[in-house]
């Protein structure tokens, strides 16, 4: 029995996506919104995810949970998919645009059957309603597994309560740049300002570098 037990948890990295403002997209444009996210996904997503391993575990409809064996393909996967969406969707005003809100955690999953479950996977979900429209918010488990592997500009937001989860999670947010694009030269704001959130961070310089700037969803 225990070892059945173990044979149905692992390690992964798990990613909870959904389209910002989908019911006002629907509301506005039903039959476009659809068929637009639907060439999203057969175009850009749904190929991304192939790509870099991923397995679609679940989805909703404006929604994903994907499943990666690794964080840094995860990462990689979730990084082109907004990048590209973001000089996709550029030429239409800003209320039509479809922009993801990505969430990222590393954690300990149940497997039932195709399905996951488990503190991973409701952290991840509750890290992608925290994340912008176009962004994403991960874990500081998860950043740890891709810091320095990868180049990303970052803002340590802290430590979070997020619903139903019993302990405050330390939450990065990672700023999206179209592709092609020169991101913005982040400068220290402590002189103005001792107590900002730039300061705090370990990471944080006064010279050019970087910052460090679902499923049953229903259900929770």
């Amino acid at each position: 029995m225990v070892a059945e037990d173990r044979a149905r948890r692992r390690l992964a990295a798990i990613v909870a996506a959904d389209v910002a403002g989908y019911s006002r997209l629907v509301g506005a444009d039903e039959e476009g919104t659809l068929a637009r996210l639907k060439a999203l996904r057969r175009e850009l997503v749904d190929p991304k995810i192939a790509e870099h391993s991923g397995r679609i575990v679940n989805t909703t409809g404006d929604g994903l949970l994907i499943e990666f064996g690794s964080a840094v393909d995860a990462f990689r996967c979730v990084l082109e998919i907004q990048r590209a969406m973001t000089s996709r969707e550029s030429g239409l005003p800003e209320n039509r645009r479809l922009a993801f809100r990505i969430g990222v955690n590393v954690g300990d999953i149940v497997v039932d059957g195709e399905d996951i479950l488990g503190d991973g996977v409701n952290v991840a979900a509750r890290l992608e309603q925290l994340a912008e429209p176009g962004g994403i918010c991960i874990s500081a488990r998860a950043y740890e597994d891709v810091r320095g592997r990868l180049d990303l500009d970052v803002q340590d937001i802290g430590e979070q309560t997020l619903k139903n989860i019993e302990r405050p999670i330390r939450v990065y947010r990672i700023a999206v740049h179209a592709a092609g694009a020169t991101p913005p030269i982040p400068r220290c704001r402590s002189r103005t300002s001792p107590r900002s959130p730039c300061c705090r961070s370990r990471t944080c310089r006064a010279i050019p570098s970087r910052i460090i700037s679902a499923t049953a969803w229903s259900r929770m």
